[in-house]
């Protein structure tokens, strides 16, 4: 997978700041505790890196299968070693199905 352009890198960590920034204040107000920048700082990058091995596990995951595109049945892969994310996977997996039953459902009326 090539690496992201440099700046949509900052951009995209940049929102996870923010976006982890919120959660954090909202749990520590919640808990009664404080949490410093660093330990924000340290969350989001972690957080990043998780979210760049699963994008190259999705795309290594279709590229196996001979596609171009990353399908639902990629993400469940994903998932597959923690039940817990798995069922959820699996649940809005289904979500979509529906909705996807819906639209065309819709379109033929």
């Amino acid at each position: 997978m090539p690496e992201p352009d440099a700046d949509l890198s900052e951009q995209l960590k940049r929102a996870l700041w923010l976006h982890i920034g919120r959660l954090v204040d909202a749990q520590t107000l919640e808990l009664g505790v404080n949490a410093t920048p660093q330990f924000i700082a340290a969350l989001m990058e972690a957080t990043y890196a998780q979210i760049v091995n699963a994008g190259r596990d999705l795309e290594s995951f279709a590229q196996h299968a001979g596609r171009e595109r990353v399908q639902v049945q990629d993400v469940l892969l994903l998932g597959r070693r923690n039940e817990g994310l798995l069922g959820v996977l699996e649940e809005k997996a289904e979500e979509v199905k529906r909705g996807k039953a819906k639209a065309q459902e819709k379109e033929g009326r």
